[in-house]
């Protein structure tokens, strides 16, 4: 595989780093410019991912090293097919959520606002490092920053509920951090190298009860924010933040970066070889089958909006880890696919919670009766993409779950193939409901609600995201060849490993 060196990656890494600091720059009292910025800095790192794309889909590495420490040792970009996945799925809603964000923060004339745009642009800035890693240790330090720079946001209402969530959160990710350190010192001291690989590196360095130790550190800790059952906790605490945050955790940044962090793991740092070795591929599939089963019943114990959608996201994000721990090539494909669309269709979610909260002021799922009338295009799209997590066209979670399912049969573990369908069936349970509420109940007031959607700047985002979620079920590699880049970097990996 021909390697190319370029500053690219680099680039795409800063300019949400540099507009951050412009943001602070302008202050409150200039925010049309402010947010201008804000704009400004996430097309330009669209671009600038996209630009990468022609020369991956060619069979080329692009990289870029910032410095080298020591043999084996070095902070170092390395863009890749699986990399670029959560690189565009990243940079994309960037600029769905940048517009929203102004349409939500303004309509509730929200306080502090210089410094949210301010981090959200520091973890965007993160979140394109932790995509275009080339080892466990330029990983981890992006991996910590976007650690800090989301606290700020997750308590950014500052009320007790917020600084509890925000504390809480810091918590579970700040340890986890301190032992995903650990495992790297001891990966390092085994091989001499921390380059993810293809196939994975590990293999024929250490004992088996040493690879499985690291194996269980390092899943648990990356499984802090992509909330593993017990880890899971924070999560559902941190949906007091604001719901352009509880997007940028669920469907672009935190939590994704966690089910990065897991795929790397399994696939780049271990492999499947090793895995297969020591049957670990198939404990973890055990493991969080539970996630999956357990955080789809907890969703019908919340009538918060944002929370039912909260416990949606770890059921997904475990079905993702599934796919990855049968090592399979279908099973591999549909995680990395829906890696890629669950964020499409996560996002709208979220974006539709915050639209009825900006509009309405409510938050429960009980009080949504009859708005389906005055919101009808929200809830449609909320409905779409609710339904397509379950799998059902005519969003892309189809495409990804069918190639999951595909997986199971190639792995030959049907009591995995119950787990999906189940968990579908769930998906729809604790959807419908939503879905009911607001179109076939009559509202509570005797007036019949009439046509008034929320701002333009919030609508336009929902729709841009669920039009795209249903472009990847007809036509998968209609977003920059997502499809190809799945299937590239499953192949990559097999057949290293």
């Amino acid at each position: 595989m021909e390697v190319v060196t370029s500053i690219t990656p680099l680039l795409a890494v800063l300019v949400s780093a540099v507009g951050a600091f412009f943001i602070l720059a302008t202050g409150e009292k200039l925010r049309n410019l402010r947010e201008t910025w804000t704009i400004v800095a996430a097309v330009i790192k669209f671009a600038l991912v996209v630009s990468l794309v022609p020369l991956i889909l060619d069979g080329k590495t692009v990289e870029y090293t910032l410095i080298e420490l020591a043999p084996g040792l070095a902070i170092q970009l390395k863009v890749t097919p699986f990399g670029m996945i959560f690189a565009l799925l990243s940079a994309t809603l960037w600029i769905c959520t940048s517009f929203y964000s102004i349409g939500y923060m303004r309509g509730l004339k929200e306080h502090a606002q210089t410094r949210y745009f301010f981090c959200f642009a520091i973890c965007l800035s993160a979140a394109i490092g932790i995509a275009f890693s080339g080892n466990l240790l330029t990983f981890f330090i992006f991996y910590e920053i976007l650690t800090i720079a989301t606290y700020p946001l997750v308590m950014h209402e500052e009320t007790e509920e917020a600084f509890n969530g925000g504390r809480k959160y810091l918590v579970y990710t700040l340890i986890a951090g301190v032992v995903i350190l650990f495992a790297i010192i001891m990966i390092y001291h085994l091989t001499g190298t921390l380059d993810f690989t293809p196939g994975g590196f590990l293999a024929g360095h250490g004992s088996d009860p040493m690879m499985y130790f690291l194996f269980f550190i390092l899943i648990a800790a990356m499984g802090v924010k992509a909330g593993i059952m017990p880890f899971h906790e924070w999560l559902p605490t941190s949906m007091v933040a604001p719901t352009p945050v509880s997007a940028l955790l669920h469907a672009v940044a935190v939590v994704k970066a966690g089910v990065f962090g897991c795929l790397l793991v399994i696939l780049y740092v271990f492999g499947p070889t090793l895995l297969k070795e020591l049957n670990l591929g198939l404990i973890l599939a055990y493991v969080v089958s539970f996630t999956i089963i357990v955080s789809a019943m907890l969703a019908f114990t919340s009538d918060n909006f944002k929370q039912r959608i909260a416990f949606s996201t770890i059921n997904n994000l475990a079905i993702i880890i599934l796919g990855a721990a049968l090592l399979t090539k279908d099973s591999i494909t549909g995680a990395m696919l829906l890696l890629m669309n669950h964020g499409f269709m996560k996002i709208t979610l979220f974006f539709v919670a915050g639209a009825v909260y900006v509009k309405t002021r409510k938050k429960n799922i009980s009080q949504l009766d009859g708005l389906g009338r005055q919101m009808p295009l929200t809830f449609i799209a909320f409905a779409i993409a609710a339904f397509g997590l379950a799998g059902i066209p005519p969003a892309s979670g189809f495409i990804s779950k069918w190639f999951l399912c595909l997986g199971v049969l190639e792995a030959e573990v049907l009591f995995f193939l119950g787990i999906l369908l189940v968990s579908s069936m769930l998906d729809i349970a604790f959807f419908a409901p939503v879905v009911y509420n607001a179109f076939f109940k009559k509202a509570k007031s005797d007036v019949i609600p009439r046509f008034d959607e929320a701002p333009i700047t919030m609508l336009a985002p929902i729709l841009i995201a669920v039009s795209i979620t249903v472009l990847l079920c007809f036509s998968p590699n209609a977003f920059v060849n997502s499809f190809d880049l799945a299937r590239m970097a499953t192949m990559n990996i097999l057949g290293a490993g």
